[in-house]
């Protein structure tokens, strides 16, 4: 499931985002392919990910990327390189949604039963959680963040599992014919003996 949804995002996000998003800071923040436009809190947060020197305040050390202890790129105010594209995070948020859409067509030709449906879904959304945490190394903070992880999850469960029971429903109870005793037994085909 995890795979499925990666990969639906994958095939969302890089287009959406060539086509939306601002590209001086799509570029800036490694372009439209980037791996941490999924897996990354703040791309969605619409916080930097660039980091400032250390020891500096938290807020005013965003302002530049470094590399070797030499100034790479410039800060979200210097001539809007690397400043925040708010439309970028929607984006991602809109994607995500998508994919939760498609995991509901995952979870019901492949989960099948409408009390697995939950597992598999939160399952999903935790192991994000602990992926994007490991990534950014940082815990999610941002309540549009949570917003959309709750209401993708909330939608994924819901719908799935009103689809599974509809369909087991429509199925109806299949009952079966008992066994005539001529018939082979399971194990090596020996006919019934009285």
């Amino acid at each position: 499931m995890q795979t499925l949804h990666y990969l639906t995002l994958s095939v969302l996000i890089p287009p959406l985002l060539s086509v939306f998003a601002e590209p001086t800071a799509l570029l800036y923040e490694g372009g439209a392919a980037n791996v941490g436009m999924i897996m990354d809190w703040r791309e969605m947060a619409g916080k930097p990910t660039v980091r400032g020197m250390p020891g500096e305040e938290r807020w005013s050390s965003y302002y530049g990327a470094w590399s070797g202890g030499r100034r790479v790129g410039g800060g979200w105010e210097d001539k809007g390189i690397g400043r925040i594209d708010p439309i970028r995070g929607w984006v991602i948020a809109i994607s995500w949604m998508i994919a939760c859409t498609a995991d509901i067509y995952y979870l019901y030709t492949l989960i099948r039963r409408p009390r697995l449906i939950l597992d598999f879904a939160l399952t999903l959304v935790f192991n994000h959680l602990v992926l994007t945490t490991y990534y950014s190394a940082s815990i999610p903070t941002s309540l549009f963040f949570w917003f959309i992880m709750v209401t993708g999850s909330i939608w994924t469960v819901v719908a799935a599992e009103q689809l599974c029971v509809q369909r087991e429903m429509t199925e109806g109870l299949v009952i079966s014919h008992p066994r005539d005793e001529t018939e082979e037994m399971e194990m090596g085909g020996v006919p019934h003996r009285d």
